[in-house]
């Protein structure tokens, strides 16, 4: 298959259209840099408090039964962040691909809605919801949009203490989320992956995946990636920047 590399937007938009055009199925994995477009730190906020914590105080388990209040501030504080953004030109333009498509998915490693509120509306969370609670001793789940929770940490009706509904490091996939993933994933001529670092796994492994059952691949990053000399045409751009271009 030929190999397209460029930085051009009238080149790669040309070739992309042409193959958008001819796919009855497309897959598209994101990743926290199509957040970050709409203002959403990509873990730590610049300067923020939370600089001076690790990952594994904050999104482990352990971190979790160490200090649940601890680790709730700071989902508390993501909440907030999240309810104040918007879903940008990227979120926007997938969705409105998705309108024209024959077969769309959205797989996307965020965990802060934005997809949904963009009217996409075939998405694969799999890493979680920030905003769907879960209750530690019964399992029971709900979804509180509010983005201040009070009091920290919340509990469910049972009385169990509850903790937020993403994956944490260390943690499964959801397993029914993973497998319509991966179903998606195989069945795409067509496979985006967009705003990326593709270093964290099993998600990245989603690209060699597709490459294998045959897809296109197409990296819309502004950086290289683990995955850029495997895919079919690396478009260095924001996702805000290319995919509006395609419509």
């Amino acid at each position: 298959m030929e190999r397209v590399r460029s930085s051009e937007a009238g080149a790669a938009v040309e070739v992309v259209a042409g193959w958008l055009s001819a796919a009855k199925s497309v897959a598209v994995l994101t990743g926290a840099g199509i957040s970050a477009e709409s203002g959403i730190p990509t873990f730590r906020g610049p300067g923020g408090v939370w600089k001076t914590y690790r990952a594994e105080e904050l999104a482990t388990p352990e971190g979790f039964a160490r200090d649940p209040k601890l680790v709730w501030e700071w989902y508390d504080w993501r909440r907030s962040v999240i309810a104040e953004a918007q879903p940008n030109a990227g979120h926007r333009a997938l969705a409105a691909l998705e309108a024209r498509a024959e077969r769309f998915t959205v797989i996307t490693q965020n965990v802060d809605g934005l997809h949904d509120r963009a009217r996409s509306r075939n998405v694969l969370q799999v890493h979680g919801d920030i905003w769907t609670l879960r209750c530690i001793v019964c399992g029971r789940e709900r979804r509180d949009l509010c983005p201040r929770l009070e009091p920290l940490p919340p509990y469910c009706a049972c009385g169990g203490m509850e903790r937020p509904g993403v994956v944490w490091f260390g943690e499964s996939l959801p397993q029914g989320i993973w497998e319509q993933a991966v179903k998606a994933t195989k069945a795409a001529d067509l496979f985006f992956v967009i705003g990326t670092s593709a270093v964290v796994h099993p998600a990245a492994g989603l690209v060699y995946m597709a490459k294998s059952a045959g897809a296109r691949v197409v990296e819309i990053n502004v950086d290289d990636t683990p995955v850029s000399s495997s895919v079919d045409l690396c478009w260095r751009a924001s996702a805000a920047q290319a995919l509006p271009q395609l419509l």
